[in-house]
């Protein structure tokens, strides 16, 4: 492993680490054909390591009412780019191209969700995880009647923000360790797999 990865140690071998930690990344190597940083860098930690991607998977693999998967990524998009993170912009970039099949979407979020050519639910959805993520993200009865409004149920509206909130920990773990993105994210969803 390099030291590029992180500014704090990361494993030296994938053998050293405990089993279900390097289950887990060969896991994830296996499914996207290399390892994100991101896990090598936590893996350092092996109990923080499970708690982060236990609650990872807790938001962002559940089914929610009518959030679907491409909307988290968006919110993790449009938040993460707010926070000036990288890594999170481009690595869930790819996967908000994967799951939307639009390969500008991401981009456009990431720049100013207000002009990317979206519809009124992703905008006040993108509003209202911003105001979670950068201000004090208290829900009221405006912020609950907007959100309803657009089609969100209360349980959205939990999703919502605690996705934002969830990736405000990961902004800042990533931007404290200077992890970059992997150079295969930037391509995931714009080109066809292995070319």
């Amino acid at each position: 492993m390099t030291s590029s990865i992180s500014r704090f140690p990361v494993p030296e071998t994938l053998d050293s680490l405990p089993d279900d930690i390097r289950d887990a990344i060969l896991a994830v190597q296996e499914k996207a054909g290399f390892v994100p940083n991101v896990f090598l860098m936590l893996a350092q930690r092996p109990t923080e390591f499970r708690a982060f991607f236990a609650y990872h998977d807790a938001l962002m693999e559940r089914e929610s009412d009518t959030l679907t998967k491409a909307e988290k990524e968006m919110i993790v998009v449009a938040t993460s780019a707010r926070n000036h993170c990288l890594y999170c912009v481009v690595a869930h970039g790819a996967l908000v191209r994967i799951y939307s099949k639009d390969p500008l979407l991401a981009d456009q979020v990431a720049i100013n969700h207000r002009t990317a050519p979206i519809s009124e639910r992703h905008r006040v959805m993108l509003d209202f995880a911003i105001y979670c993520s950068i201000e004090v993200g208290e829900l009221n009865d405006e912020w609950e009647a907007r959100l309803i409004e657009v089609g969100f149920t209360r349980e959205d509206i939990w999703d919502i923000g605690a996705v934002a909130a969830f990736f405000g920990l990961s902004n800042r773990l990533v931007n404290l360790t200077g992890t970059p993105p992997n150079a295969e994210f930037y391509l995931m969803g714009r080109v066809p797999r292995g070319k």
